[in-house]
């Protein structure tokens, strides 16, 4: 009966071993669109993106695209969500299809955290450069610590060619010459085989020793004393002392191979440079804000005030990305992304100009199925239902005027 227990705790240990393995090598593609699965909240009230610019919609492998546009650091920060003091800009990829080759805000370059202000806009641009070739969703995103990664709008974008021609050349501070694609990975393949086949006749040696059920049995019966000989310390002792060889010698011929390092680089970079948008002339108040699910629709009562010296026009709401026009006064011209624009989403009960000094109190209504798409729509049922956005106002020269809104949301099923 013993003879029959061993044997098949360690077929169970030796299934378990094997399953372990092909999990590590086994790695499943997603292909899902990571904004929907974030809380509306975080979209619509922390960073609002606009102004986006995708420079390349197909790109070959090691040619560069870019990332670019503006981002409103939202005044009105949700306090569930830690402040933006130590923030980093990204993109959000499946994995590593593109490489950064560089990131900027304010114009200046930003390769670690920085803190970004509440109440402030800045311009970004991102480089990017094509490694594995499919059809990907790029997102601009910004990870903040303590709140996480707040993804932004996404655009799909076209690598082609063979990822085997790919090459990451930089030059060291030695001067040397090197791709990171392919460098040193002879040495990373060796560690990780040596490393492996230590673990491996590690626990060989124990298989070979009563495994789950005999040891448990043991150890209930108070006899745990007997399971570890004198032979199994010293063949331990052996495997400590082993390690720690590998490990000083390898350090001491790496350090006298590359005897000229430096460590990654950390800290916080402050005081990023601003983008100064025009001063607004408009005034809006939100009266009132529903959304009707049955409509797929938000609609607002805003009193708006003009206290320029030109009429303007309303004619574009933003708010997680998904951008609501008004085709009579503005166009997009910039191919933002079909599932994210709502070319004639934004209605106005009265949008004739509005005068110099004027205040009117006009029905607003914001509609699409990207309520529902991008689940805008779940804000509804948070315990703060309040919605933020950007209004975005013309006057007859065309030039353009940014207003914020924020406030409450209610849900109407009629």
């Amino acid at each position: 009966m013993k003879i029959i227990k061993d044997k098949v705790a360690k077929l169970s240990f030796v299934a378990l071993l094997i399953t372990m393995t092909a999990a590590m090598f086994y790695a499943p593609t997603a292909s899902a669109h990571g904004e929907k699965s974030q809380a509306a909240f975080m979209r619509m009230r922390t960073i609002h993106w606009f102004d986006l610019n995708w420079s390349k919609e197909e790109v070959p492998v090691n040619d560069t695209m870019t990332i670019s546009g503006k981002f409103l650091v939202f005044a009105g920060w949700p306090e569930t969500v830690d402040k933006p003091e130590v923030s980093f800009l990204n993109v959000g990829i499946p994995g590593p299809v593109f490489i950064r080759a560089g990131s900027w805000i304010g114009g200046q370059l930003v390769p670690r955290s920085v803190s970004l202000e509440l109440g402030e806009v800045y311009e970004f641009k991102v480089l990017l450069k094509a490694r594995r070739p499919g059809d990907w969703h790029v997102h601009s995103m910004m990870n903040v610590q303590g709140g996480g990664p707040i993804i932004g709008p996404g655009k799909w974008v076209t690598i082609t060619g063979s990822m085997s021609e790919f090459v990451n050349p930089v030059t060291t501070l030695t001067g040397q010459t090197i791709n990171l694609e392919t460098y040193a990975l002879d040495n990373v393949y060796f560690w990780h085989a040596v490393w492996f086949a230590i673990a491996f006749a590690w626990l060989l040696f124990w298989i070979k020793r009563p495994m789950f059920v005999p040891r448990h049995i043991a150890v209930s019966t108070g006899k745990a004393d007997t399971l570890i000989s004198a032979g199994d310390k010293k063949v331990g002792m052996v495997f400590a002392v082993g390690t720690m060889v590998i490990v000083a010698a390898s350090m001491g011929a790496t350090n006298e191979k590359y005897p000229v390092t430096t460590p990654l680089q950390a800290g916080l970079l402050r005081g990023m440079k601003t983008y100064q948008m025009p001063e607004s002339t408009v005034s809006v108040k939100v009266d009132d804000a529903t959304y009707r699910v049955p409509g797929r629709a938000m609609q607002m009562t805003l009193t708006i005030t003009n206290n320029g010296d030109s009429p303007v026009r309303l004619g574009e709401f933003n708010t997680a990305g998904v951008r609501f026009l008004d085709p009579a006064v503005h166009e997009d011209e910039t191919s933002y992304p079909d599932d994210l624009l709502a070319e004639e989403g934004l209605t106005v009960s009265d949008n004739s100009p509005l005068a110099p000094g004027e205040t009117r109190t006009v029905e607003v209504t914001a509609s699409d199925a990207a309520w529902e798409v991008y689940r805008l729509a779940d804000l509804i049922y948070d315990p703060d239902s309040r919605f933020a956005g950007l209004l975005f106002f013309w006057d007859e020269n065309g030039t353009r005027q940014m207003v914020t809104v924020d406030a409450p949301l209610i849900p109407s099923f009629i």
